[in-house]
């Protein structure tokens, strides 16, 4: 049996979601000090049948998806579109949570029109407009299947936005993107498990305020009404 540590509001409902996808039973609980998080960070994994932990998303995924799941919801060497799963899958961590990550601190930032402000929004603005502009023809990530890929990428344009509260308004094909990905019965079965409290970011509309100008998660601006 995999426990599955996390955190609400994290970019731990990556792992539930991916758990949920692929039908395979886990133990879900709440982050704690345990050997071998060095980081103290979550997503975290405790496989005690293998007695091995970790922790990174991204190693996580490719962990319980080839050691647990046969390869599903990964592309193969050979497949037409595995140079495009492995992009996708990667461009997450490398590209586009470094840019939310950075816009977020912008927030702080009194001189928006210095030369390093300027260039630190341009390339979130290229980040974002590669994302839209991917999904102008293509349903998924990676060809016409959903793949692991999306499971990467969603948190970054949602539950993120609590701290980089950034509005999806020019960005139509991503909304389209994420409709098609919260419609999945995996992903709310998920959510309901991870962030049961929690408002999601599905739509434009960007929150007022970050986590970061608030309370922390102890506030009420990610929760229901």
């Amino acid at each position: 049996m995999i426990t599955v540590h996390y955190l609400g509001v994290s970019q731990s409902e990556r792992i539930t979601w991916l758990f949920e996808e692929l039908g395979i039973p886990y133990k879900p609980a709440s982050l704690k000090d345990l050997p071998g998080n060095d980081t103290g960070k979550a997503p975290f994994i405790e496989d005690s049948d293998a007695n091995i932990t970790l922790s990174e998303s991204a190693a996580i995924c490719d962990y319980v998806i080839h050691q647990y799941a046969d390869g599903r919801l990964a592309a193969k060497p050979g497949d037409k579109h595995y140079a495009d799963y492995l992009y996708w899958f990667h461009h997450e961590n490398s590209n586009l949570q470094p840019a939310m990550v950075q816009a977020m601190y912008m927030r702080f930032v009194e001189d928006k029109e210095s030369p390093t402000m300027q260039i630190m929004k341009s390339r979130f603005d290229m980040s974002m407009r590669n994302i839209d502009d991917k999904f102008k023809d293509n349903k998924w990530l990676a060809g016409e299947e959903f793949t692991a890929a999306e499971i990467m990428s969603v948190y970054s344009l949602t539950t993120q936005r609590y701290y980089t509260p950034v509005g999806l308004g020019d960005y139509k094909n991503i909304l389209r993107w994420l409709g098609d990905c919260s419609n999945r019965d995996a992903y709310k079965r998920a959510m309901e498990k991870s962030d049961p409290e929690m408002k999601l970011l599905l739509s434009a509309e960007a929150p007022e305020k970050s986590l970061l100008e608030t309370n922390g998660v102890t506030s009420n601006l990610w929760k229901r009404e």
